[in-house]
């Protein structure tokens, strides 16, 4: 007897369903010769809006399509998939450039559950370590079971020292333990670990604020930067959570 698939099972089936219809409705949008004349541009605009590309930036994008083609003079006109994918690198590389790194600095690294923090963590301190500089590192989740032992895992596979304590911990606490430290020691950079959390609840997002508070007044000299881990799926959600989790780490500079 074959038991029937249970409700993760489903949903997963349905979601892979979905996503394969988005794939061939893309597809097919951009398998065709390039003219935005018609239902093609509004078949090209459906597919990028329901591939989680944005209204904004969709919009961007047909326009500069538009633009490119009244000014192409193409004996043999390319496919859409082709310029689509020149448009879309043009502007990647039209994002703000990134500042001016200055030392020595503190990271602390928000974002929600799941989404890579420790490791990208990991991934920064060996960045330090092939570059010159001794990090440091603070674990900052005290609330996930087994995540200063995650981080202090990484610091043994590096050779890193990490600051911790007890589960339960103010996370704020340990930041301040972390950039005492961090000061004797002459560290270049301290990475603060911290928990995964939901940019949607107040009181998580206000320890958050908490712990932000404690680094800029502490960390007089030091270069001090919040880096945001999404997860690569996320989509246009990734935009919601950036704008809040921003807000929550500079509001407190405007009270």
């Amino acid at each position: 007897m074959v038991s029937s698939p249970g409700l993760w099972g489903k949903l997963r089936a349905g979601l892979a369903r979905t996503q394969e219809r988005l794939s061939e409705r893309l597809g097919a949008a951009l398998d065709q010769p390039a003219a935005l004349e018609g239902g093609a541009a509004d078949d090209l605009e459906e597919a990028l809006i329901a591939a989680d590309l944005g209204v904004g930036t969709t919009a961007t994008l047909l326009a500069r399509l538009r633009e490119r083609l009244r000014r192409a003079d193409l004996e043999h006109p390319a496919r859409l998939r082709e310029l689509v994918s020149d448009e879309i690198a043009r502007l990647l590389a039209e994002s703000p450039a990134a500042p001016t790194e200055r030392w020595p600095r503190i990271t602390l690294v928000v974002g929600v559950n799941g989404a890579g923090k420790t490791t990208s963590i990991a991934k920064l301190a060996k960045r330090d370590l092939e570059a010159g500089r001794q990090p440091l590192l603070a674990a900052g989740d005290t609330f996930r079971a087994a995540a200063a032992e995650q981080l202090a895992l990484w610091g043994e596979r590096l050779g890193v020292e990490v600051v911790r304590q007890p589960a339960g911990t103010d996370p704020a606490a340990v930041v301040f333990d972390a950039v005492q430290r961090a000061r004797a020691r002459g560290v270049e950079h301290l990475i603060v670990d911290t928990a995964g959390r939901l940019h949607n609840k107040e009181q998580l997002m206000a320890e958050l604020a908490k712990v932000h508070r404690v680094l800029e007044r502490e960390a007089h000299g030091w270069s001090v930067r919040t880096l945001l881990v999404l997860d690569a799926t996320t989509g246009q959600n990734g935009m919601a959570q950036a704008r809040v989790f921003a807000e929550v780490v500079t509001s407190q500079t405007r009270s």
